[in-house]
């Protein structure tokens, strides 16, 4: 086999993926992180969830916002729901696997506060729960999904928002989903903060 000559295909495949998103993604980006900057502005959070690479990019998310994105400035309230491992632990012992998000957001999330929920396929049911737990507190979802949206797609409300990579293959997805994380927040440090100069 050619491993270089077969890597190049992947190298050709994510620059045409990242062309057609770059045609339907950044207006919803950019209105999903107007929101979220306004929501944070008043006082408001945001959490966030997913499995496998997913929930590595919801640490990825709190990270940028409690550390720093480009810039220097104070923190901005983000808690991935990824990294308590004496709550995920309980909480899949005692209510089941299905429920180590949905159990915290009931705990943390209040009227008005933000969660980002990540899955590639769009039916992870640990993250469905979450969002319906959202939902039922009156928190906005953006939802990062791929293929056809699965059923976290069919579920938003209008206040939602939907940022779905249509494509099969997972790699592809959550390479267009870590640079749509990176969208959101250079938007909420320029809204919060002030363009960057």
């Amino acid at each position: 086999m050619d491993h270089a000559a077969h890597l190049k295909k992947h190298f050709e495949e994510g620059i045409e993926l990242r062309q057609r998103m770059a045609e339907i993604l950044p207006a919803q980006i950019a209105r999903a992180g107007e929101a979220l900057a306004h929501a944070l502005k008043s006082g408001k959070k945001v959490l966030s969830c997913g499995n496998g690479g997913s929930a590595a990019d919801s640490q990825h998310f709190a990270a940028e916002m409690v550390g720093r994105f480009e810039r220097e400035r104070r923190g901005v309230p983000g808690i991935a729901l990824t990294t308590d491992t004496s709550a995920l632990t309980a909480i899949a012992n005692d209510y089941g696997f299905e429920r180590v998000f949905s159990r915290q957001v009931e705990a943390l999330g209040q009227e008005g506060d933000f969660l980002l929920a990540i899955s590639t396929s769009g039916n992870s049911k640990n993250v469905i729960e979450a969002i319906k737990a959202a939902q039922a507190l009156n928190l906005v979802v953006i939802a990062l999904t791929g293929r056809d949206g699965g059923a976290m797609g069919k579920m938003l409300l209008p206040r939602d928002f939907h940022l779905n990579v249509a494509h099969p293959r997972t790699m592809r997805i959550q390479e267009i989903h870590l640079l749509a994380i990176h969208c959101l927040c250079e938007v909420v440090d320029n809204v919060l903060f002030g363009e960057k100069k």
